[in-house]
């Protein structure tokens, strides 16, 4: 098989497993084993992991084979498909360019405002009636869990370090950097704070990095 998932974190056999599930569909242990070559016990192993990780779930239908207890049927479920290659952000930096072309900057700055109102009002929710530094942790568990891969350290000042390890949308954002103006008067408004963008991985930097001091009252 082809290493073609992103999941390269896998064991080479686990990989070959979510890869045969995609390929299939859905298969059995039994069908599992005889494609790769596998014992029974070891497919059942690498399921186990697979499920508590939710990429992997039992099917309803289930195969009987012969007398005895029926022999599930598995299959990948919709956390899986992050483990495989998209072009979603080839698609949408072409509907971008689309778009500018069509209706101009002007509209392109529109769309960018109406997104950031949208993510501040979906994140308000998470942050009434929390402090500061409970506001900067809830921000860095939301953006984490959306792929930005975050870490959130206190300096001595007391302000404090926001990382970005990873742009899920930096595609857009080399070629239209409202996307960034946008992250850092999102951050701004929601935490009550000075922030100040040291690194962009827009500009070529590595990482995201902000610097997030709370405002004086």
């Amino acid at each position: 098989m082809h290493d073609h998932a992103a999941a390269l974190r896998f064991s080479s056999t686990r990989r070959d497993i979510v890869l045969l599930l995609k390929k299939l569909g859905a298969a059995s242990i039994q069908q599992m084993s005889e494609q790769l070559e596998l014992t029974g016990m070891a497919v059942r192993r690498h399921l186990i992991a697979l499920q508590k990780e939710k990429y992997v779930r039992i099917s309803k239908q289930c195969e009987h084979v012969g007398v005895g207890r029926p022999s599930f049927v598995y299959q990948l479920t919709i956390a899986a498909e992050q483990l495989f290659p998209h072009q979603y952000d080839v698609l949408a930096t072409e509907l971008m360019d689309e778009i500018d072309q069509l209706f101009g900057e002007d509209y392109i700055n529109q769309l960018f405002e109406q997104r950031r109102n949208r993510i501040e009002r979906k994140y308000e929710t998470a942050m009434l009636g929390r402090g500061f530094e409970e506001r900067i942790a809830t921000l860095a568990a939301i953006q984490d869990k959306e792929g930005y891969m975050v870490t959130l350290e206190k300096n001595l000042d007391g302000s404090y370090s926001f990382e970005e390890a990873n742009c899920p949308v930096s595609q857009v954002a080399l070629r239209y950097r409202q996307a960034c103006a946008c992250e850092l008067a999102l951050f701004g408004s929601l935490l009550d704070a000075d922030v100040k963008r040291m690194q962009c991985i827009a500009d070529g930097d590595t990482k995201c990095l902000y610097q997030f001091t709370k405002r004086d009252t």
